[in-house]
């Protein structure tokens, strides 16, 4: 993989783990966090650590006590197989996570591929994990404003690598051009140009509003409209005098001012918001799509399948989504000592053993790797190109729903 591609893999990786670790709770104080940045030493961390499990002798419950040192001993485990904390650092989440029914079970996530340094340490006891470092890596900097108009509605709102956000929809309540009552035609075209006016300046405060805190972050303001409108607003003057320096030369046509406006925009204007990659994303499923159809396809979608298909070298381009949650773990039976390999989220419960139906705290986690590390890892090693498909689109909808999240493009058919 290039490097903008090893990039959107370690966010997307975060991104995943943090949705995992976020739904992740526990009893009191049994959740262990340790951040440790790229300029501390995994032997300093190590030893907090286990001047922590001398001091976790002293909780009274014994059940916290057992559960805090087990979680304390495992992250002392975990450090112990790296020499430093790499270039951007490493986070350790390890305890004991409530899954249901009064049981618990022990996880160990470590995130040691991260896309940006960790900037200091920590290290905590609480009911929950601590992220708020990992968290803000994922907020992308870059971002377009967007805005549509005509005489009754408007819309705006902000796109942000992928991300469509409609902020707020206004309706004009303008009233229609013609006569009414003893008015004279003149009067009632000047009310209503009034109220037009009107609206014109609370939708473009309201927007210029939300936009001035992150203009800094913001690359152009993206004008559109069904007509003659979102001209007039520019050209008038209407915009905040610092938002106008950043409004894009050229509006677009769309259909519609409200949210469904705002997203047509997106598409419309693809080529000037080059990082909305909606579109790209679009045709790379498009064309998965068109070669399935095809009487001898170069395309295969499913897990058996396209790890046959990565195991051959055969693939050119795999599409993943950003809906794929699923979990590949390792599992040991204590009773009749079976090993077997099981997909699941990373907070289900263990499942029983297939050979035994053995469960609970028989069933003992030997390691878990996410479909995406497994898969990406293949890909690597058959110089295939790796795409995340995000839920955006219908098409990456229809990806996730229809097609289990993966799908691959071929470089020949197999059968």
């Amino acid at each position: 993989m290039d490097e903008d591609q090893e990039q959107a893999t370690r966010r997307l990786k975060l991104k995943l783990s943090l949705e995992d670790l976020s739904e992740m709770k526990g009893y009191g104080t049994e959740l262990v966090t340790v951040i440790i940045p790229p300029d501390r030493q995994i032997s300093d961390a190590r030893q907090l650590l286990q001047n922590e499990h001398g001091q976790a002798a002293n909780i009274k419950s014994k059940s916290t006590k057992k559960n805090v040192q087990g979680a304390i001993e495992s992250a002392i485990s975990a450090l112990s197989k790296y020499r430093d904390a790499g270039a951007n650092g490493v986070a350790l989440f390890t305890g004991a996570i409530i899954v249901g029914n009064n049981k618990t079970r022990h996880v160990t996530v470590v995130v040691d591929d991260l896309p940006q340094p960790l900037l200091s340490f920590r290290y905590r006891c609480d009911s929950v994990f601590e992220l708020t470092q990992l968290q803000d890596m994922l907020i992308d900097k870059k971002s377009y404003g967007l805005f549509v108009i005509d005489r009754a509605e408007a819309a705006y709102g902000i796109a942000s690598g992928k991300r469509i956000h409609v902020q707020e929809y206004l309706v004009s309540n303008i009233m229609g051009k013609h006569r009414q009552g003893g008015q004279s035609a003149q009067r009632f075209e000047r009310l209503i140009e009034e109220a037009a006016h009107n609206f014109y300046k609370r939708a473009t405060e309201h927007a210029s509003s939300y936009w001035l805190p992150e203009l800094q972050n913001i690359q152009a303001i993206i004008i559109g409209g069904p007509g003659a409108t979102k001209d007039y607003v520019v050209k008038n003057d209407y915009f905040h005098h610092e938002i106008a320096k950043k409004i894009a030369k050229t509006t677009f046509d769309v259909g519609y001012s409200n949210e469904s406006g705002v997203r047509e925009l997106v598409g419309n204007a693809g080529g000037l918001m080059g990082e909305i990659e909606l579109e790209a994303e679009r045709d790379k499923v498009n064309e998965f799509l068109e070669e399935l159809v095809k009487q001898s396809p170069k395309a295969t979608y499913g897990e058996l399948m396209i790890k046959q298909a990565l195991n051959q070298g055969a693939v050119s381009k795999l599409l993943i989504s950003e809906g794929m949650r699923k979990v590949l773990f390792q599992l040991h039976c204590n009773s009749c000592s079976n090993d077997w390999e099981a997909s699941l989220g990373r907070t289900s419960a263990l499942p029983e053993c297939p050979s035994c139906n053995a469960e609970g705290d028989n069933i003992k986690e030997i390691s878990s790797k996410s479909l995406i590390d497994e898969y990406s890892m293949l890909a690597a090693k058959g110089r295939a190109e790796v795409h995340f498909i995000s839920l955006d689109s219908e098409e990456g909808t229809q990806l996730m729903a229809g097609f289990g999240g993966l799908a691959a493009v071929l470089r020949y058919p197999i059968m």
